[in-house]
């Protein structure tokens, strides 16, 4: 009987986590469609209400900014009220929002309706991750980050494909509605399941623990500390600083990329389509592998110093306008592979620089430097377009991955330290 029982829980935790990890990732697959709710549709919103780009521009800032913000205080409430109920909350939002933008009649109805979808986005990322290390086991934990990333970038790539699609058979409007119940059936997907999210037996034994005065190696907040506390912790603010640095690449790359290929490599419309198609899907594999490595190692920082190094070193290659342009469209790749590679590491130290009572607070402070970065790269790399410098993006794009290296190092250093000194 003893037998039994030994065999069996292997398997039983390998199915827990993989039902844990397969809930979170459709979650986060949902948010990232929603990063593109209208950029695909802008052609047909343009006309429609005789808008300037400026003013479609405007439309996904309001929804970083909104993001952004609420990003940072939903960790709170994540801490609160757990991560279940909150992940509810923001599926929810995204779909009432699309809905809300296909009934839009003018241009503050666009706004309300963009920054709707940014308040359900702001949710995610702390729930997702308070989910992931609290009910995932340690050992596959990177692999769980690994699929968190992959599932986000399949979003990304899938809502232009699906808007522009009935977009063109039956119009923008009818677009937003059918987007309007995916989050629906992702919604009751979640409920259904809805046991294997809860993290209410864990946040008592986190209370536990802080009553106690327990202290993790990450410099955990112990029974005298507030609930503000964390933000002491200067891992924090670099964590911050490293999300917006890959944040202002990141949003380079998507919003410029392709333009700037056109005109520094004379590329149809087409081919730079293929590029950017191909860093996303590059980046997608580049985070499957970089699982297993960080899986395999506890030295993240590493990871991410040589993984954006080579990434770096390709954008500042795609800069000089020197290879031909079926090169460029592999280095595209490349550059998304090496990007791919980090995300899993940069998660994991992340999670080594948390709190343990506070992983929704941090998470939910560090990646508002993610939609911090997003909102304010279109401003940065739309003013090197209009100065007519195209391959500039891509010094741009290396710079900052260089400087998410720096914040990288010093985020490990800091975490190392403060574990020594426990």
């Amino acid at each position: 009987m003893t037998t039994t029982m030994t065999a069996a829980t292997p398997a039983n935790n390998v199915r827990q986590d993989a039902l844990v990890i397969g809930l979170v990732g459709l979650a986060h697959s949902i948010s990232h469609f929603f990063h593109l709710i209208l950029a695909p549709l802008f052609p047909w919103i343009k006309e429609a209400f005789s808008l300037s780009y400026a003013e479609l521009g405007l439309l996904m800032t309001v929804f970083f900014i909104v993001s952004g913000v609420g990003q940072a205080l939903s960790g709170f409430v994540v801490d609160k009220l757990g991560a279940r109920a909150v992940l509810f909350f923001g599926v929810s939002c995204l779909g009432v929002s699309a809905l809300a933008l296909s009934m839009a009649q003018n241009y503050p109805m666009l706004l309300a309706g963009s920054m709707l979808a940014g308040l359900g986005n702001s949710v995610f990322h702390p729930s997702d991750y308070t989910l992931l290390n609290k009910r995932v086991s340690t050992a596959r934990l990177g692999y769980a980050f690994s699929v968190h990333g992959i599932t986000g970038n399949l979003g990304w790539a899938t809502a232009p494909v699906f808007l522009i699609s009935i977009a063109g058979i039956a119009g923008w409007r009818n677009a937003l509605l059918a987007a309007a119940l995916l989050p629906l059936i992702v919604l009751v997907i979640l409920f259904i399941y809805r046991d294997a999210l809860r993290t209410d037996e864990v946040a008592q034994t986190n209370r536990a623990a802080t009553s106690a005065g327990t202290v993790n190696p990450a410099g955990a907040i112990n029974k005298n500390e507030g609930t503000m506390d964390f933000m002491r912790l200067p891992a924090v603010w670099m964590c911050f600083a490293f999300f917006f640095m890959t944040a202002m690449a990141l949003g380079g790359i998507q919003s410029f990329a392709s333009v700037s290929l056109r005109e520094v490599y004379g590329m149809s419309l087409g081919w730079a389509t293929t590029a950017y198609t191909g860093y996303m899907l590059a980046s997608a594999a580049g985070m499957l592998w970089g699982g297993f490595i960080a899986a395999k190692t506890t030295q993240h920082d590493r990871t991410i110093t040589i993984a954006f190094s080579v990434a770096g070193c390709f954008a500042l290659l795609l800069a000089t306008g020197w290879v031909n342009a079926a090169l460029a469209v592999v280095l595209m790749a490349a550059i998304g592979f090496g990007s791919g590679i980090a995300g899993p590491s940069r998660d994991l130290l992340i999670r080594a620089a948390a709190p343990k009572n506070a992983t929704g607070r941090v998470y939910g402070v560090v990646y508002s430097g993610l939609d911090t970065g997003l909102a304010c790269s279109p401003l940065l790399f739309g003013a090197v377009m209009d100065a007519h410098h195209p391959g500039w993006i891509f010094i741009c794009i290396g710079v900052f991955q260089v400087m998410a290296i720096l914040t990288a190092v010093n985020v490990g250093a800091n975490t190392k330290a403060r574990a020594l000194a426990v």
